[in-house]
């Protein structure tokens, strides 16, 4: 039973920090044109840095955090890093001024970097035949997560803008209840370590890229990939809005589509179609089908057209799996932990540059000053950092031993 709450937590958690990064999002932009009194591109820049605060804070926490759970018991940090993100959530919903919000969405990447602790209490509680299995349900949390929290934030930000941060942090307080009540400690004071500062060195895990050099110029190419693709989170909602005029519930609902699309991409298709066609064709045809998406996106006249493109850009949930996969068979497998934390702490910098790139540029090309009107120009960035990846990506291959190449992803992998 212990196990079972346990696991159950675990994932209401992961949930929780996916939808709550999601709920807020179709509200966004209307919630700070109204907090600050400014139009729309200016309010996009703004968000661009609210994004960049949570995700440096979400960055220099997460291996704080994991560090801190390894010497004190994952329990404790769960708990207090849960009940402060229900505070963070509060207080932006509250905010009558920016540096309050500001405030709010610090305390919120800080309180969210605990995706390490989770995983690691779930490897506490696995046995080893399970492990994969119980690491997909961080995955399957995490998809399911940017279904509903979209959806979710457009249905009641049309209500009240205020609203969506009420709900994320209710939903908090109550798992942190429910944690307090059932969840029990898993790392023993026997297995427990010093804590040690330096350990928890956010930037050690991209030293080691130089111990991969046959991997390096694909890692180049999924972090260019990765900025690129911060596109949708940082300016799908002040895109649907300058062009198409969305309201937040039309918003939601497109981000929940999405992200019911991509769940089915790498939750299902892609079992069937890797091992049949290979890693590299369908990384290859995930990453062209990105970049087609980017540009049909950007230029899209009607709100059919955007939902017809969203379908396209489904497929680019391929790439990304079928790529780790050739990655992962390059090396033995006490080295797989290693090239993991390169790449996540890889994605960690792409998510601080992409949305500080993506808002600037709809920003600037939005605003009087620019030379063309072109509010679609940051998919336009986002294609052509695509189009460069996939470059990268073809060249990478050749250099690597063929009988390396016809590999599928494990089943964490792709339900991650």
């Amino acid at each position: 039973m212990p196990r079972k709450h346990a696991l159950i937590f675990v994932t209401i958690t992961v949930f929780l920090d996916t939808m709550g990064f999601g709920i807020i999002m179709p509200i966004m932009p209307e919630y700070l044109t109204h907090l600050v009194g400014i139009d729309l591109s200016e309010a996009s820049a703004i968000s661009g840095y609210l994004m960049v605060s949570f995700a440096v804070t979400n960055f220099l926490f997460s291996p704080l955090l994991g560090g801190l759970s390894d010497s004190y018991g994952r329990r404790p940090i769960l708990m207090v890093s849960l009940f402060f993100y229900g505070v963070s959530y509060l207080i932006a919903g509250f905010a009558t001024a920016l540096w309050v919000l500001f405030i709010g969405r610090f305390l919120t990447g800080v309180t969210s970097a605990t995706y390490a602790t989770a995983s690691a209490l779930i490897a506490d509680v696995s046995p080893p035949e399970e492990r994969a299995q119980n690491f997909g349900l961080l995955g399957l949390a995490f998809g399911l997560g940017f279904i509903f929290g979209p959806t979710i934030g457009g249905l009641i930000g049309a209500w009240d803008l205020r609203a969506p941060f009420f709900v994320a942090a209710a939903l908090a307080f109550i798992n942190t209840a429910y944690g307090f009540f059932f969840l029990q400690e898993t790392l023993g004071k026997d297995t427990r370590r010093v804590f040690e500062l330096k350990r928890a060195n956010p930037l050690g895990a991209l030293k080691q890229i130089k111990r991969y050099p046959i991997l390096l110029g694909m890692i180049i190419g999924v972090f260019i990939f990765s900025i690129g693709h911060h596109v949708y989170p940082a300016n799908w909602n002040f895109y649907a809005i300058e062009k198409f005029s969305w309201t937040p519930f039309e918003i939601g609902l497109s981000m929940g589509f999405v992200g019911l699309l991509a769940a089915i991409v790498q939750g299902g298709l892609i079992r069937i179609v890797i091992p049949k066609f290979g890693a590299v064709r369908c990384a290859t045809f995930g990453l062209f089908c990105a970049a087609t998406a980017y540009l049909g996106i950007a230029f899209a006249t009607d709100t059919l057209s955007v939902y017809a493109w969203c379908l396209v850009s489904a497929f680019a949930g391929l790439s990304g799996p079928a790529i780790t996969s050739i990655m992962s068979n390059q090396l033995p497998q006490n080295e797989q932990g290693e090239l993991q934390g390169v790449m996540a702490s890889a994605m960690s910098l792409a998510s601080i540059i992409g949305p500080l790139l993506m808002t600037q540029t709809f920003t600037y090309f939005t605003s009087p000053r620019a030379p063309i009107y072109l509010p679609g120009s940051a998919f336009i960035i986002a294609a052509i950092l695509t189009v460069v990846a996939l470059a990268i990506f073809l060249q990478q291959v050749r250099k690597l031993p063929p009988d390396t190449l016809h590999t599928q992803p494990s089943k964490a992998t792709a339900d991650g």
